[in-house]
């Protein structure tokens, strides 16, 4: 039995799947197993893992392309350890990562059964040290960043942040109770994991950038509005009783979408998802205009209108 499984999905990841390979093997955790699951590449991602000397990296592989989420759901199922920990092809651990996790865990004691850490962004400009800064300021708060239920509601809520396709580790068996990623999801579908794996035990967080991500592109904000109305679908049991208590979940995830759109410059479609309410706050005025000097630095760059 291996103690830490890692799922590493890649589609067209040739060039750079290597260096999340390489980070996983650099952990300072040696019991662990390197699973890609290749999504049916075209590229040499096959020949770039099989490349790979070390017994603990196996390739997997899907004859047609399926998606981030069969591509993990692929991974968990082959996986023997007794935690999986997921890596998306584009990012990189730092070597401790695993480490630090198992070690909050081992005090945390029962009923944790996974954790999650902070990340850094690669390779950020000044606008991008700009724009975090921002996120940090506006759209973090105080709400309870691991834990069960707690987590649940201020993850749903967009009041925590995470990026579970990367700093994720949790147990086996809670990912086999939780029923794996929704393949209808391409989106949003590793915070909707992240929410049923919540239900059957709590998260702990380690408040350590241990994982490092590359931004490699965006999906377009339509992909956004099919997918979060999906993930709120998905979930319509909690999100009524957040808003019954006065949460005001729909709201905040249109929000969301608004900023999508103007940071594509789209105005116009930004604007069909105000409403009156939205634009009363004054925090959200402030995200407005921040979303707006994205849009506006689009379109010089020639982006959608």
């Amino acid at each position: 039995m291996t103690e830490v499984s890692v799922v590493i999905p890649a589609y067209e990841r040739a060039d750079i799947v290597g260096r999340a390979i390489d980070s996983a093997l650099s952990q300072t955790v040696d019991d662990i197993e390197v699973l890609v699951v290749d999504d049916g590449s075209d590229d040499d991602t096959a020949s770039v893992v099989s490349g790979y000397d070390d017994d603990r990296v196996r390739y997997l592989a899907h004859d047609t392309n399926r998606g981030v989420s069969a591509a993990r759901n692929t991974g968990v199922e082959a996986a023997t350890g007794d935690y999986v920990a997921f890596l998306d092809s584009d990012d990189e651990w730092l070597p401790r990562k695993l480490e630090r996790q198992l070690a909050v865990l081992a005090e945390r004691g029962e009923g944790w059964v996974g954790a999650y850490c902070d990340v850094a962004t690669a390779g950020l400009s000044q606008l991008g040290r700009v724009a975090g800064a921002v996120s940090e300021t506006l759209f973090r708060s105080g709400a309870a960043r691991e834990g069960g239920r707690e987590l649940a509601e201020s993850l749903l809520a967009m009041r925590v942040f995470m990026g579970p396709g990367s700093t994720l580790l949790v147990e086996r068996d809670a990912l086999e109770r939780a029923g794996g990623f929704d393949e209808g999801l391409s989106i949003y579908e590793d915070w909707d994991l992240v929410l049923r794996v919540l239900s059957v035990g709590k998260l702990a967080y380690v408040d350590e950038p241990l994982a490092l991500t590359h931004f490699t592109g965006d999906a377009p904000a339509e992909a956004y509005v099919a997918n979060d109305r999906r993930y709120l679908e998905r979930n319509a049991a909690l999100v009524a009783d957040l808003e019954a208590r006065g949460v005001p979940v729909r709201r905040v995830h249109r929000m969301g979408l608004v900023g999508h759109f103007l940071a594509e410059g789209r105005f116009g479609e930004a604007r069909s998802y105000l409403d009156a309410g939205t634009v009363a706050r004054p925090k959200n005025l402030a995200r407005l205009a921040f979303w707006s000097v994205l849009g506006l630095q689009a379109r010089t760059r020639g982006g959608k209108r």
